[in-house]
């Protein structure tokens, strides 16, 4: 466990002594901030203008009016190759510098090297989507209101945050793995449940929250992105396992990651309800955010189909690993 969490550490560093993540960063936070730019616009429109779904323009499944549908077909077409660039130096880079050898020669499992890369890779990607919740107040137009009542839900969900602070400090100061592990997990559990708890058992709270506009497809709308996520980091890990250059592994990977994308552009090739139609529908990632998770909707569909493809690509990327050390 210190091996594994040692790597993720090193790993997740890297991003920040490196250009790598901050070009990924940059163009994240460009993309987010114009189409955050053009929401706010819409939603302050006057007359019959306007948008229905906030998150629909945010996350690129609006049609209308057109500059939001340009938006959302840039959005797409920047989206695998931002993850594909946050994974491209994963193991291509230990191969082209020859790295490689001694990570695999190292007392630990590939399948751990590969669970730490992931980790890392998704911990920077969950960082570039976290900057975004400056936007939700706006998106859901909250109204706060401090009303300072202590309960016992409340009690545990501001413990709960607690140990994960203290469990985040003792991953960066190299503490014991699983005293972390167990840390973070209580934590996450006190924090989740009683706040939960103390949102729908309580009377009074802490902090009283009103949105305004539905907050719905906002918890979806991010349920989805840290799934597809999720996805297509996979996918990039995979690709990166294969090859020793990293801007052939962006490459393939920006390929790859277009064929969960290109099939929302041929929906309107097929009839409703025919077998092409559904398939173009199940795998076009566009297409599950258009109609379903920025509408507050969660369809099982895609979430089989991130998670399958998410598990089968690491899978594949250890047995790729695997397949090197015994040459």
């Amino acid at each position: 466990m210190r091996a594994t969490i040692s790597l993720i550490r090193r790993e997740f560093a890297a991003y920040f002594t490196g250009p790598v993540g901050y070009v990924a960063l940059f163009a994240f936070l460009v993309l987010n901030g114009l189409l955050f730019w053009l929401v706010v616009g819409l939603l302050t429109e006057k007359g019959p203008r306007g948008v229905e779904y906030p998150m629909q323009v945010m996350l690129g499944g609006a049609e209308s009016p057109p500059g939001a549908l340009v938006a959302g077909v840039l959005f797409w077409g920047l989206f695998p190759a931002v993850t594909g660039i946050i994974t491209s130096r994963l193991v291509a880079e230990e191969r082209g510098t020859g790295t490689i050898e001694a990570l695999l020669t190292a007392p630990i499992r590939d399948w751990q090297v590969i669970l730490a890369k992931f980790v890392a890779c998704f911990a920077f990607y969950l960082t570039l989507w976290a900057t975004t919740l400056l936007y939700v107040p706006v998106l859901a137009d909250w109204t706060v209101e401090w009303q300072g009542a202590v309960t016992p839900y409340a009690v545990a969900t501001l413990a709960g945050v607690l140990l994960l602070l203290v469990a985040k400090l003792g991953f960066w100061f190299d503490l014991n793995g699983w005293a972390v592990l167990l840390l973070g997990l209580l934590g996450l559990v006190l924090a989740v449940g009683g706040g939960y708890l103390h949102a729908t058992q309580d009377e009074r709270h802490l902090v009283h929250i009103a949105a305004n506009i539905d907050p719905r497809p906002v918890f979806t709308s991010y349920l989805g992105v840290v799934l597809a996520g999720a996805m297509f980091l996979a996918l990039g890990l995979l690709v990166s396992s294969w090859v020793k250059s990293q801007l052939v592994a962006w490459m393939l990977s920006l390929l790859l990651g277009l064929l969960f994308v290109l099939p929302a552009l041929a929906r309107w090739q097929f009839e409703p309800g025919t077998l092409g139609y559904s398939l173009a529908y199940y795998v076009a990632v566009p297409e599950h955010f258009r109609r379903d998770f920025t509408r507050g909707v969660i369809d099982t569909r895609p979430l089989v189909l991130y998670v399958s493809v998410t598990l089968a690509c690491l899978y594949l990327t250890v047995r790729s690993l695997e397949a090197r050390r015994l040459r």
